[in-house]
């Protein structure tokens, strides 16, 4: 398995065994967007039991407020370590200035599009080529947002993605008080004076997160907001998206209910798409919630095998889809 690229420079931080699982660190430098300070640490996990054997890449992404410790803890607990001893090969990005990825120079100013448009298409091309596979994505929260954001603005092709699944993702729930212009505006005004937004000190998690993102849901939520950036529409781009979806959420999730999560679905054009709702009224003994949906043992018992099942059937219908492209060709 490379240590290296020849796309970008890439540093291997570390390589060391947490019990049965591998655990390696990179770096990468992509240098492709206007701020050449930034820098990505991946976390790749595997088994220590197969270190030549690695199966089907998957790629998760983190939420708001935190970093790759949400995938899995120090000791191998969680969704990330669940599915490398599932035998999957897990890649575990962490977004600019969070865990082990430095502070870029305009930390501050980050946002979506920024992740959308340079992190995620630098990412997807590393783990293509160490892997010659196309990943599956799946992101919580703020990583389904950008996985959306990145999928309606063509960044992330069908190459680059072999399915996504949103986890508590959603853009389109209605705050009314900022549909009033002026306490829009006052939000801004607000968020300019602050240097960051701290998780610890709004009890959100235990990482900041830059303005620049925070200004990106005032303007989406806003009276005459649209998911997007500038003149791109990312919410009219899902339509001609074609990457198998799908979308989870939950009934006791208040952050971003499940009627706004199905909505952000509906809005892809892709020919798969499902929609799992978590809590009683589909048979769950538990509502879940933003975060319990995916830590909690109630998840590891009920949600995770079936986040397995789905991506399970991915790979055996994108190996269908292979052979009858061969059976084709040689006919």
């Amino acid at each position: 398995m490379q240590s290296s690229s020849r796309l970008f420079p890439v540093a291997l931080l570390s390589a060391e065994l947490c019990g049965d699982l591998s655990e390696d660190i990179y770096l990468l430098k992509p240098r492709n967007s206007p701020d050449a300070s930034v820098e990505l640490a991946v976390t790749r996990l595997g088994r220590a039991d197969a270190p030549g054997s690695r199966g089907v890449p998957v790629i998760l992404l983190h939420g708001s407020f935190t970093n790759r410790r949400f995938w899995f803890s120090p000791k191998g607990i969680g969704f990330g370590a669940h599915l490398a001893r599932a035998g999957f090969d897990v890649w575990i990005p962490e977004m600019r200035g969070h865990g082990l990825s430095p502070r870029n120079s305009s930390y501050r100013h980050n946002r979506v599009m920024d992740y959308a448009r340079y992190d995620l298409p630098a990412i997807a091309e590393f783990v293509l080529e160490q892997t010659a596979q196309a990943p599956h994505w799946m992101g919580h929260s703020l990583g389904g947002v950008i996985l959306a954001a990145a999928a309606g603005g063509g960044y992330l092709e069908q190459r680059s993605a072999a399915s996504l699944t949103l986890l508590g993702a959603q853009v389109s729930r209605i705050y009314l008080p900022l549909k009033f212009p002026p306490l829009e505006w006052g939000g801004h005004l607000l968020l300019s004076c602050m240097p960051h937004l701290s998780g610890m000190r709004l009890r959100r998690g235990p990482e900041d997160e830059p303005i620049g993102v925070a200004r990106d849901a005032l303007r989406w939520h806003g009276l005459f907001g649209r998911f997007g950036a500038g003149r791109e529409n990312w919410w009219q781009g899902l339509a001609t998206v074609r990457i198998p979806v799908l979308a989870v959420s939950a009934e006791g999730d208040r952050q971003d209910p499940p009627a706004a999560c199905e909505r952000l679905l509906r809005q892809f054009g892709s020919a798969s798409r499902e929609h799992l709702c978590l809590g009683p009224k589909n048979g769950f003994a538990s509502a879940f919630g933003h975060v319990e949906m995916l830590i909690s043992k109630a998840a590891q018992r009920d949600v995770w095998p079936l986040l397995v099942d789905w991506l399970q059937r991915q790979v055996a219908a994108s190996a269908h889809a292979a052979e009858q492209v061969e059976r084709e060709t040689l006919c």
